[in-house]
């Protein structure tokens, strides 16, 4: 299987796509700029420059892989604007173009954060979503775009929080994510069980037009998550803040249609294997 990777720069897909390739996949990535790609190209990472933004730029990109796995987006920092242009019309012209160029699989990496508020409640890929910010909001709108999408056999996964394998990701949030309630949960996954996710997804028969949850099998309290790198728990100053992201993945779709299992089932054992 010749495979495109999006966002092949970012956190999630550069991380899938050097694991893909040493895998034995064959990788083209999607960058806008080579440069910042350099570190895929020593694992024959074949690198194609385009931009989700310009339809005229994905042709070369899609023509001749059997599948996409479109992992680029546009979360922090972005405005209303710019996170609906790249994460929710960026998605339709990569479509269309696989479409086009007769693609024969296309997997989304989604978040979890399109469940919006739930009270921390458990939920599964059938549980409504009302997600209030610009980043989930904007994903959810390529979702159903490509869940209604015809001639092409997309499926959506949505991902928890990911983690380990070098991100700095806890870290990076800590300030953000402060004034939170010590006691809230997060769904969290490792890089190398996201990964792992996402090839079952790309390699299964069936079923297309599908979502699945992907998380790891506890969902650590926010003070646990901190005290993982050596952080203070919030202070829950302002615990309203969490409520954008209190849900619960719920992942035995996942794991019942496709056996997914994580390596790495909670934070505890990434941290026993130095693998953060």
């Amino acid at each position: 299987m010749k495979v495109l990777i999006t966002g092949a720069t970012g956190k999630v897909g550069n991380r899938l796509a050097k694991r893909l390739s040493r895998g034995g996949t064959t990788v083209r990535a999607l960058v806008r700029s080579l440069d910042r790609a350099s570190d895929l190209r020593p694992l024959g990472v074949e690198l194609a420059r385009g931009d989700l933004l310009d339809p005229a730029s994905l042709v070369a990109a899609v023509r001749g892989v059997d599948a996409v796995v479109h992992c680029a987006a546009f979360f922090r920092g972005a405005t209303d604007a710019q996170a609906h242009a790249v994460n929710d019309t960026g998605t339709r012209h990569l479509a269309h173009a696989a479409r086009e160029a007769s693609v024969r699989r296309f997997v989304f990496t989604s978040t979890g954060l399109v469940y919006g508020d739930a009270g921390g409640r458990l939920v599964d890929e059938e549980h409504p979503c009302a997600p209030t910010h610009a980043y989930p909001v904007s994903k959810l709108a390529a979702e159903r775009f490509l869940l209604g999408f015809e001639g092409l056999d997309a499926r959506v996964v949505r991902l928890p929080f990911v983690y380990g394998d070098g991100d700095p990701h806890i870290q990076e949030t800590q300030q953000m994510m402060r004034p939170c309630a010590p006691t809230q949960r997060m769904s969290i996954g490792h890089h190398e069980d996201v990964a792992r996710a996402i090839a079952l997804v790309l390699a299964a028969d069936s079923p297309a037009h599908r979502v699945f949850n992907v998380t790891d099998d506890e969902a650590p309290t926010l003070s646990t998550l901190f005290a993982a790198v050596g952080a203070q728990p919030p202070d829950g100053s302002a615990p309203e803040r969490g409520a954008a992201f209190d849900a619960v993945l719920d992942g035995r779709r996942i794991r019942e249609a496709l056996g997914f299992a994580p390596r790495y089932a909670r934070i505890a054992d990434a941290v026993a294997a130095n693998a953060l």
